[in-house]
């Protein structure tokens, strides 16, 4: 499929070149301008949509790409959370706060070390 878009998107990059060069010859000769400004925007929305083409779609559509990694993300995350939660056992109060204690320590020693 890749190659196959790179192969219509060179086609249409042709197109759009020889489609660019008759505009400009049109708009060299003052009599065919109308005619010549049209093909030459013509020309420009065919380059966009080849160079659309060679592109890959995280950089077409990146908020799309943004949304999709997160929502990927999160899932991870929730069914980590939910696995963490069956492997732990019931803590009673003071060895609840050892651990956050432990954590909050731990977290605190990184965040010092990335600065």
């Amino acid at each position: 499929m890749r190659l196959l878009r790179g192969l219509l998107g060179a086609v249409l990059w042709i197109l759009a070149a020889v489609v660019g060069l008759v505009a400009v010859v049109l708009c060299i000769t003052i009599i065919l301008l109308p005619v010549g400004i049209p093909l030459l925007l013509l020309s420009r929305r065919l380059f966009r949509l080849a160079t659309r083409l060679f592109l890959p779609r995280s950089v077409r559509h990146p908020l799309q790409e943004a949304n999709k990694s997160a929502r990927q993300t999160s899932r991870k995350a929730r069914k980590r959370a939910k696995e963490l939660d069956k492997s732990m056992p019931a803590l009673d109060i003071s060895t609840a706060k050892k651990k956050w204690h432990k954590l909050v320590k731990r977290q605190r020693k990184t965040l010092s070390s990335v600065r």
